[in-house]
């Protein structure tokens, strides 16, 4: 299809929202548990030149009857494939939490494999792979990784509390905190795209000193920023996360 639009197919790995005048895409990460729709609200917020695509990981929301991935490498490699025929237009990635660590392997997947080199690189509430701290216990049960997830004021924790919800809910949070768990690169590489990291200034789960090591990983220029809030501060003040994506992509400010 014509710049690289989402085709036959795509539909499984991404929700796409199109832009109106669209010049650079902008692909978004969930985070451990989350899905495609964390992002539902984005596109009306952007720019009318950034078009949208959403990760829709398997195991949740309409991949429901698929297996989850568990592992950083089949999962990068799996999203990589996908976005092979949707890169017609200049790409930038979004990722939050574990969606950050999953779209900085993809990008570098891509400059490997095809040459690609990213506009920017934006990662939120996690600190680079290799600077992630050795994490003191893990949850030993659902009822403790569920204390945990809801510690973090998880968006839509309610889901979690629903006894008809949960049985499908809680299979891809197992998994993708089984996943981000095993995950710890000793050197990653530096990516050849601009890296900018963003954070809630009261994260428990990634204090906003952590983000600086994402500036080991960009030999294109690093930005950081951080905004009042914990781990989900971007669902609060996503009006101005968002304006500054765009301005970020586009050069030009927008709304805030």
């Amino acid at each position: 299809m014509s710049r690289g639009e989402p085709g036959a197919g795509s539909e499984r790995w991404f929700r796409h929202q199109p832009a109106r005048a669209p010049r650079v895409r902008l692909v978004c990460f969930p985070h451990a548990g989350g899905a495609a729709s964390s992002y539902r609200e984005w596109g009306g917020l952007l720019p009318p030149e950034v078009d949208l695509l959403a990760v829709q990981y398997p195991g949740r929301q309409n991949r429901l009857r698929e297996p989850c991935v568990e592992t950083m490498e089949e999962l990068a490699d799996r999203v990589a494939a996908a976005l092979a025929p949707c890169l017609g237009l200049p790409t930038a990635f979004f990722g939050h939490s574990m969606g950050s660590s999953v779209a900085y392997e993809v990008a570098l997947r891509l400059e490997r494999r095809s040459g690609l080199v990213l506009e920017r690189l934006f990662v939120s509430g996690r600190a680079a792979p290799h600077r992630v701290p050795a994490p003191s216990s893990a949850p030993r049960d659902d009822h403790e990784l569920l204390a945990s997830v809801r510690r973090l004021g998880e968006p839509d924790a309610g889901a979690y509390d629903d006894p008809e919800l949960l049985p499908l809910v809680l299979p891809s949070l197992r998994a993708d905190h089984r996943l981000i768990g095993a995950y710890r690169p000793e050197r990653p590489a530096p990516l050849s795209a601009p890296v900018t990291a963003f954070g809630g200034e009261s994260d428990p789960a990634c204090p906003v000193e952590e983000l600086a090591g994402w500036a080991e990983l960009t030999t294109a220029g690093f930005r950081q920023r951080s905004f009042p809030g914990g781990h989900f501060y971007l669902v609060e003040h996503r009006a101005e996360l968002v304006s500054l994506v765009g301005e970020q992509l586009t050069g030009a400010p927008h709304g805030v």
